[in-house]
């Protein structure tokens, strides 16, 4: 069957193809800066770096030195610490051992003293004269009985002759006798205890107010 007529553009109904948008249609890329265009070249080229001294480290030995270099001074350090701590601990050790030693070399000489030096005894035979520098009648009979009753058996009363102490006092000539004297001394009160050489008795007490 032969066309009668020939199709045109004009012939055909219209649809959405026939009214495009204006401008472009889908994704399109802007237009980048030439830095982000470098970046990743750069990132490639410093990985590649680290790359390369990280394998040299390794196969020169360098990276192991450091690392033991490191190590090595740590353990010096912790070495070093404990040496001073146990140098301390050896000091301080040394000091106890010698305060024991001054303790119990002076608690030796203490005995050797005490030992060689024995303890005094009260003799109540020696014979005590009481003399009375006071000018109260009957004073010095009066601390006689005081001295007979403690227990003295050989006690006499006499009035001073020649210079007087200053103070009631108890004298002693020898050294032995001194324990004496000292309870003589208690038993009448008195608080001054002397030596006296030339006295005429071994013990005398000498009565003041």
């Amino acid at each position: 069957m032969a066309r009668d007529e020939q199709d045109t553009y004009e012939s055909y109904p219209k649809d959405a193809f026939d009214n495009p948008p204006k401008g472009p249609v889908g994704v399109h890329r802007g237009n980048t800066s030439l830095i982000s265009r470098f970046i990743p070249y750069l990132i490639v080229v410093i990985v590649a770096v680290l790359a390369g001294l990280l394998v040299w480290g390794l196969y020169s030995g360098e990276l192991q030195k450091t690392f033991s270099g490191h190590g090595s001074d740590s353990s010096q350090s912790v070495s070093a610490s404990k040496t001073e701590k146990k140098k301390t601990t050896e000091k301080k050790d040394t000091a106890k051992k010698d305060a024991a030693k001054s303790d119990t070399s002076s608690e030796s000489e203490q005995q050797q003293q005490a030992t060689s030096q024995p303890e005094q005894q009260v003799n109540k035979q020696t014979a005590v004269q009481v003399v009375n520098a006071t000018r109260i009648n009957g004073y010095a009979a009066k601390k006689q009985n005081v001295l007979q009753q403690s227990g003295y058996s050989s006690v006499t009363a006499a009035n001073p002759s020649g210079k007087v102490p200053s103070a009631s006092v108890v004298w002693y000539q020898n050294e032995d006798e001194k324990a004496t004297a000292q309870d003589v001394a208690n038993t009448l009160g008195i608080t001054s205890v002397q030596q006296q050489s030339g006295i005429s008795q071994p013990i005398v007490a000498v009565l003041l107010n």
